[in-house]
């Protein structure tokens, strides 16, 4: 972290260089916890860093703690105040990303949820990309989806990225900048971390929540989006590995990819190959909207600093 002095971890503020854990740690050894991403904007204009939906993503930080049985002493709104003092504290004046971490902090060994020690971790430091956003080649990868019945992807759980590390280090390590991955029955779920919009014959469709996506924040972003200032109203269903190669667009998305447009799958273009004219405008209106920038959307950003006069 170039410019965090401080992080939060269990009740307190500390000096970054303290948020150590043990080697024999639960969380670390089993994989068991949940996280978020959390994205800050800064806005020039209004010397201002906006926390994008901060209490929606601690909302479902929550709902991943109550799958994990992990019992957290603080509420909503406890989480959001800490998460703004963070980033005061650490006088960050740019974009930044905030990740939270739920875990078991038991120094045990033996693998079970229960009876065990729930810790808490919050770190704050400068982000810029996450993937590129002008065009992704993607690659359909071999590894699958879990699945709910096996590690629930509707929570954010540490142990579950490791299926998606698989499934990225394949696609990176073939030629591709990203992977899109199926479930077990063949269909379309999303992208090693990030969900998955197609442009269809004029639709708007994206895989439904039984196909083991992560219920994006950012994918209920577009959606709403869409339809309130686009016209698009996103239908959520099945999708075949099939149509990835037929759609006239694709993105991706989530926190940290942003509005990510796919140019191509499997080395075939996504529609003429180049970017598409909704994902340009669904990047550019969004990029507005997380910045503060749009009146009607203003509720969505936590100002982190001294409210300031807002510009027409």
């Amino acid at each position: 972290m170039t410019n965090a002095q401080e992080i939060f971890m269990n009740g307190e503020f500390i000096p970054s260089e303290r948020g150590v854990i043990s080697v024999r740690t639960h969380g670390f050894a089993y994989g068991t916890g949940c996280f978020e991403g959390i994205r800050g904007y800064w806005n020039e204009e209004d010397q201002q860093v906006y926390l994008f939906r901060l209490r929606e993503h601690y909302e479902r930080l929550l709902r991943s703690c109550k799958i994990l049985q992990i019992d957290l002493p603080y509420t909503l709104e406890q989480l959001v105040e800490i998460s703004a003092e963070l980033v005061r504290r650490n006088n960050q004046r740019e974009d930044v990303y905030l990740r939270p971490v739920a875990y078991k902090g038991s120094q045990v060994i033996g693998v079970r949820l229960h009876d065990l020690q729930d810790d808490f971790i919050l770190t704050s430091e400068p982000m810029g990309n996450y993937v590129e956003i002008s065009g992704l080649r993607c690659g359909v990868s071999s590894w699958r989806r879990i699945d709910d019945n096996a590690i629930p992807a509707r929570a954010k759980v540490c142990g579950a990225y490791v299926n998606s590390a698989f499934a990225k280090s394949e696609a990176a390590q073939n030629g591709f900048d990203e992977a899109i991955m199926l479930t077990n029955e063949g269909h379309v779920s999303e992208g090693s971390a990030e969900n998955i919009f197609l442009l269809i014959n004029g639709e708007l469709v994206t895989p439904a929540p039984s196909e083991n996506i992560l219920l994006g924040i950012t994918r209920d972003t577009i959606m709403k989006l869409a339809q309130r200032e686009l016209g698009y109203v996103t239908r959520e269903r099945q999708i075949d590995r099939t149509e990835l190669y037929t759609a006239d667009e694709i993105f991706l998305c989530g926190t940290g990819a942003q509005i990510a447009p796919v140019v191509s799958v499997d080395h075939r273009p996504v529609g003429d190959g180049k970017v598409g004219q909704l994902g340009k405008k669904l990047q550019e209106l969004y990029f507005d909207v997380v910045r503060g920038k749009h009146a009607d959307y203003k509720d969505w950003c936590t100002p982190v600093y001294a409210e300031v006069t807002q510009h027409s």
